[in-house]
């Protein structure tokens, strides 16, 4: 068995809370309460653990993490420890005290999402009036600050033919990265699928134009490219691989090897509230159920691809099968592939319906 190395980076979602109600959210449907939160005090000895352990990158996220007003403590405990810092943001939360402030006690680096380029639909989308410019601005405060700037542009079928307008967006904003990420399927996402998938010709369209852009922009702006997996012939190393180089940490201190991993039944996710990071990374039951090659069903076992994609996504596997260790569907040699690309196929040759926000306690079309 390969010994288990320890993680690189923790994501700490300090909160479910987001005045934005993104129908392709990442979040899960059944989102924690603020009550059920991590309190200052108990974050920071979870990143005193981190730092131990051996993780070198915290990355804030939530829902909103400047929906916390211990930002600012957490930021500059994990600074004290030489953690690097990244603010993963809607942005809509923040002013230019606030981000001057944050910068002051310690923060490496922000990344802002965006919806579009085009402010009413990128409105439309978040669910949040007067979002976009709200971006725009804080763009320009953290640049102000001195701090290296992503954009993070969530792509599908009603803003993808914005592209050249995002990549035009990032080198506008002075942004180092962009990451033009088409959605993936899962939470609120896999909810609105038929409202967000685009049709083969778009993703075909947006992969030549990032093409072009990067070879354009070679040298002044890095542009990340995620494929959705429902066109794809292989699956993508989720997060690495389950249980490899990543942890996430829910609001009320799960420990998971993924966003969705909670959305997995017969699995139990131990808490922070309970169990060291150390623990939990090395012994627990969950992080080890699916690490590895040891696993893995049939074609997978013997496939020369089994290190590099990790068996795929585990969480879409159950989703789209009802298994947890079958064959991801995002691979050829799956049972389900056929049925996953003709559903592509099918609902984003339809009309898109209404999505259903992301909201807690709620999930209507709007």
């Amino acid at each position: 068995m390969t010994p288990v190395e320890p993680p690189l980076a923790l994501l700490a979602e300090l909160t479910h809370r987001c005045p934005l109600q993104c129908p392709y959210c990442s979040n899960p449907l059944e989102m924690d309460r603020a009550a059920a939160e991590l309190d200052t005090a108990t974050w920071q000895r979870v990143f005193d653990e981190a730092a131990r352990l051996g993780v070198l990158h915290v990355h804030f996220s939530g829902g909103e993490p400047a929906a916390r007003k211990d930002l600012e403590a957490l930021v500059a405990h994990c600074a004290g420890l030489g953690l690097y810092t990244n603010l993963i943001t809607s942005a809509v939360l923040i002013d230019r005290a606030r981000l001057q402030g944050l910068a002051k006690v310690g923060l490496n680096h922000v990344q802002i999402s965006v919806q579009g380029s085009e402010p009413a639909n990128a409105d439309r989308i978040g669910g949040y009036a007067g979002g976009h410019a709200r971006k725009i601005e804080v763009a320009g405060f953290v640049r102000e600050a001195g701090l290296p700037l992503t954009l993070n542009a969530v792509m599908h079928r009603q803003n993808l033919d914005e592209l050249d307008e995002v990549i035009a967006l990032a080198v506008r904003l002075g942004a180092r990265r962009l990451e033009v990420a088409h959605v993936q399927y899962y939470g609120w996402a896999l909810r609105n699928r038929a409202a967000l998938m685009p049709t083969r010709a778009q993703l075909e369209k947006a992969t030549a134009t990032v093409e072009a852009a990067r070879e354009r922009l070679k040298g002044s702006l890095v542009i990340d490219y995620v494929v959705p997996d429902y066109y794809a012939r292989r699956p993508k190393a989720c997060m690495g691989g389950w249980g490899r180089r990543f942890l996430n940490i829910s609001p009320s201190g799960d420990v998971l090897p993924c966003h969705a991993a909670s959305t997995l039944p017969g699995m139990t996710f131990q808490s922070v509230k309970a169990h060291s990071l150390r623990d939990i990374w090395y012994g627990s039951e969950a992080f080890e159920r699916f690490r590895g090659t040891g696993w893995m069903p049939e074609p997978c076992r013997s496939c020369d691809q089994r290190e590099v994609d990790w068996g795929g996504c585990r969480c879409q596997a159950f989703a789209l099968t009802g298994a947890l260790d079958a064959v991801d569907p995002a691979c050829e040699f799956s049972d389900h592939h056929a049925e996953l690309v003709a559903s592509a196929e099918r609902e984003s040759g339809n009309a898109p319906p209404d999505f259903i926000y992301r909201r807690i306690g709620a999930a209507a079309p709007v």
